[in-house]
């Protein structure tokens, strides 16, 4: 399957794929993340979980919306199953650090998993078990990522679309624990 990238209304989707929307920190580096996966069919990034409509990047900066940057991601579920795909974004962030990624801080930079459907949530939650006893073997706390039920999702500015392959040498401090997620 060839992947194609973000397309602002994303009405190309076909209906046979799942969409979640997945928040590690800078969108950047996670929209950048997800490109390599297959089964990963279309991403693009935005604000979620917020209190207003249609949030600007300066808005959701100012930590008064309640937003996140989160990637929405269009994945075929015969390819890659949910649980796989959470698996990469537990390992591609440190999901301990509560409103912060690194040097990023802000509640925009929180850990999250917004799901649409009750499969994910399930795998969200397993998943969230098993690799918190994991790292809590490996010297770190529990786990802050929220996970929740859709609520809502605005697309980011066009320039924040694709920025780290318009940009490759763009910065975001995207950074696992380098911890692997046992099964």
């Amino acid at each position: 399957m060839k992947n194609i990238f973000y397309n602002s209304d994303m009405t190309n989707i076909p209906g046979d794929k799942d969409i979640i929307y997945l928040g590690m920190g800078c969108f950047w580096g996670a929209e950048k993340l997800f490109w390599r996966i297959k089964g990963v069919y279309v991403t693009a990034v935005g604000y979620s979980s917020g209190d207003k409509f249609n949030p600007t990047y300066e808005e959701v900066c100012s930590g008064k919306t309640n937003h996140a940057e989160v990637v929405k991601i269009a994945y075929d579920v015969n390819i890659i199953n949910t649980f796989d795909l959470l698996i990469h974004f537990w390992e591609g962030h440190n999901p301990t650090q509560g409103m912060r990624q690194g040097n990023d801080i802000g509640t925009q930079y929180r850990s999250m998993i917004i799901t649409t459907n009750n499969n994910q949530k399930k795998d969200a939650l397993r998943s969230k078990d098993i690799y918190e006893k994991t790292l809590k073997k490996n010297g770190f706390s529990k786990i802050t990522t929220e996970i929740v039920d859709y609520i809502n999702f605005f697309y980011a500015e066009d320039y924040h679309q694709q920025y780290l392959m318009k940009n490759p040498m763009g910065y975001c401090g995207l950074g696992g624990c380098n911890v692997s997620f046992e099964k």
